[in-house]
């Protein structure tokens, strides 16, 4: 059988949700061989990403790589990923969820000052912390997780706002000063799990629901629900998060403007048998709270 060729882009953190995945396929006879490819979020590197066109910019040339059949399978970051997947493609498996919220990180040995200066790519986290870190500049930072932490320990900046989940994939865990709860910083959707893209005719392969984490998928699926009921685009300011308890989903959601000055929020729960169906739900109650009125105001 011949080698299942891995797409994937080249930073550390993408390199080691890449090996996870050719580990897990390993242990179940796959040969894999890792094919870097450089995108175009990569190469932009002078302006925030919400300028440039979003985070779909970090997946557009791997698919399009799967679709022209120079590699097998994309790894992705899932909060990465459009919910328009490409005619002719799928997501296949997704990995079990890291700690899917945000974290914040201090210099060595500093605390946090007043005034500081606090560095985030998102607009998201910006404005959802803005109101609790009152004395808080926040200054858009680009780069992988080891060049903002070196930016961070130079002195360039007081604190970052990073993911958990990079940050514990990649050995750093011991850098989180907080994780911060996810009723206080909504978490991006898709955020700490990692998605398996194929090809849609290769999708059915046994070896994925093999390596399957239904809980994840759960999650996966609700969060993107939401994404596509308030109009796709993993640009939007906006946070969702599907959270396992009592057999079934709670959903948290927000929609909010950069400034943070207005903000739809809501809260759901359903049955996880229907994942996208609570997804659905939760769009729908947060656009009567006027989400859409706020996004079209972004537009």
């Amino acid at each position: 059988m011949s080698r299942l060729r891995i797409g994937t882009r080249g930073s550390a953190l993408a390199l080691w949700q890449a090996n996870a995945v050719a580990a897990l396929l390993a242990g179940h006879g796959r040969a894999t061989e890792l094919v870097t490819i450089r995108t175009t979020g990569d190469r932009i590197q002078d302006r925030p990403l919400s300028e440039a066109g979003g985070k779909g910019l970090f997946v557009k040339e791997i698919e399009d790589a799967l679709l022209a059949g120079s590699i097998d399978l994309a790894v992705h970051s899932a909060k990465d990923m459009s919910v328009a997947i490409p005619p002719g493609l799928a997501v296949a498996a997704v990995l079990p969820r890291e700690d899917p919220r945000d974290a914040l990180v201090l210099r060595e040995g500093r605390g946090l000052p007043s005034p500081c200066n606090v560095g985030t790519g998102s607009v998201r986290r910006s404005a959802q912390l803005s109101g609790r870190m009152p004395g808080a500049r926040f200054l858009p930072i680009r780069g992988n997780v080891d060049t903002r932490l070196r930016k961070l320990d130079g002195g360039e900046l007081d604190a970052l706002i990073l993911a958990a989940a990079g940050l514990t994939r990649l050995g750093h865990a011991p850098r989180i000063s907080q994780a911060i709860p996810a009723d206080e910083c909504i978490p991006a959707p898709g955020q700490g799990i990692i998605a398996i893209e194929t090809r849609a005719d290769d999708a059915s392969d046994a070896v994925w629901r093999a390596i399957d984490d239904a809980a994840a998928a759960a999650a996966f699926d609700a969060e993107r629900a939401v994404v596509e009921g308030l109009g796709g685009g993993c640009q939007l300011p906006l946070g969702a998060i599907a959270l396992h308890e009592d057999g079934g989903l709670v959903m948290h959601g927000i929609v909010i403007t950069p400034d943070g000055s207005r903000r739809a929020q809501r809260t759901v729960r359903g049955g996880a048998a229907d994942p996208a169906a609570v997804g659905r739900r939760l769009a729908a109650e947060l656009a009567d709270a006027g989400a859409i009125d706020i996004l079209n105001s972004l537009r």
